[in-house]
């Protein structure tokens, strides 16, 4: 259980960091799906695909599962042992939540290796900055934040006069003082987290929070995401240094020029120590639509468990290249594909809907 923090001792000087995603994991969270509305006319198979995460994740490490209440946790069991997926340890808790998209509403994990301590970095989640229902999320992500960490910081900027808003798809670190995020996202006045917030103020706060010594600003993400531009569908770290990003080939994409973009910066960038970055170029599946609407199919919103890379598939030829593309960017692990064109219609797939929790040591 967290015991209380002098918000004048942050993270960094208190001797956390934000590990890399690779970095061995305690266990692995998720919220079984209830929210029909985020699946409209699809909901059906939804639990089925959450099944198979399941599977793989609890194969690798204890899977911890939020449901909302004792029916929630019979259904989700049955689902489970009907699709063989209890492997390992899987462990429920009974809280509320308004959507399953816990990357972005649980906290930030930390550690700190020297005195084997785990925080917590519970960032204020509003759904966004666009939908109005996300009091329970933002509750659920403080439960978990209480239970799991040594230690928890909530973080507050005064010249805002309210607590800092950051989602866990807005960045990616690699473990070594590197951290990835985009323009699109952070500093958009289109869906603005923390209205004002520059570019210094967010680097100033990874720094503090997170242990980034740098930090790679990309331009935007794709079409299709309502996040208004998560980083973690269109590039990720793979290794220190090392990055797969999304191309597109077609120019009449309207994230052709965005992710050109991309492209260049990462290329062109160079570290304090005037090192370059290792690029991985990944395709894009062909767009995939449903009822009129673009979805934000990505093969880079996958998630590293302590033996596997979970990589979502679209039923597209690209599906291939870019499994065989990350498992060559992963040798020591397995690459899995999870059939995901149900999932992304609610526009988002396999690293939004689950968040690590490091190891101590």
């Amino acid at each position: 259980m967290a015991s209380a923090v002098d918000s004048i001792t942050l993270p960094k000087a208190a001797g956390f960091c934000m590990p890399a995603e690779w970095e061995k994991h305690e266990a692995t969270w998720i919220a079984w799906p209830h929210n029909i509305t985020d699946w409209p006319g699809k909901f059906h198979p939804i639990p089925w695909v959450f099944a198979e995460v399941v599977k793989h994740v609890s194969e690798d490490e204890e899977l911890r599962i939020l449901v909302r209440d004792d029916k929630m946790e019979r259904i989700a069991s049955r689902i489970i042992e009907k699709a063989d997926a209890a492997r390992g340890k899987i462990s429920f808790y009974q809280v509320n939540t308004n959507r399953s998209w816990l990357r972005d509403s649980l906290p930030t994990f930390v550690v700190n290796r020297v005195e084997r301590k785990i925080g917590a970095i519970k960032w204020h989640f509003n759904a966004w900055a666009k939908y109005s229902d996300w009091q329970a999320d933002e509750k659920a992500g403080e439960f978990v934040a209480k239970l799991s960490a040594d230690c928890c910081w909530y973080p507050k900027d005064p010249s805002l006069g309210k607590r800092i808003v950051l989602e866990g798809g807005a960045i990616d670190v690699d473990g070594e003082g590197l951290l990835l995020t985009t323009e699109e996202c952070l500093l958009s006045e289109i869906q603005a987290r923390n209205p004002g917030y520059k570019r210094a103020d967010y680097e100033l706060v990874f720094s503090e929070y997170l242990g980034a010594t740098e930090v790679v600003w990309l331009a935007g993400g794709i079409a299709g995401d309502d996040t208004h531009g998560h980083v973690d569908d269109v590039a990720r770290f793979v290794g220190p240094r090392k990055v797969v990003t999304l191309i597109e080939t077609d120019p009449a994409q309207p994230h052709f020029e965005t992710l050109r973009e991309n492209l260049k910066r990462l290329r062109n960038y160079r570290d304090k120590a005037g090192r370059a970055l290792e690029v991985i170029e990944v395709p894009l599946p062909r767009p995939v639509i449903f009822d009129g609407q673009r979805l934000p199919a990505s093969y880079v919103n996958f998630y590293i468990t302590n033996n596997k890379v979970l990589v979502p598939t679209f039923n597209d030829p690209n599906d291939r290249v870019a499994l065989n593309t990350l498992q060559s960017a992963f040798p020591d692990r397995s690459v899995v594909g999870i059939h995901c064109l149900d999932l992304v219609l609610g526009l988002g797939t396999l690293h939004c809907m689950t968040q690590q929790q490091p190891c101590r040591d």
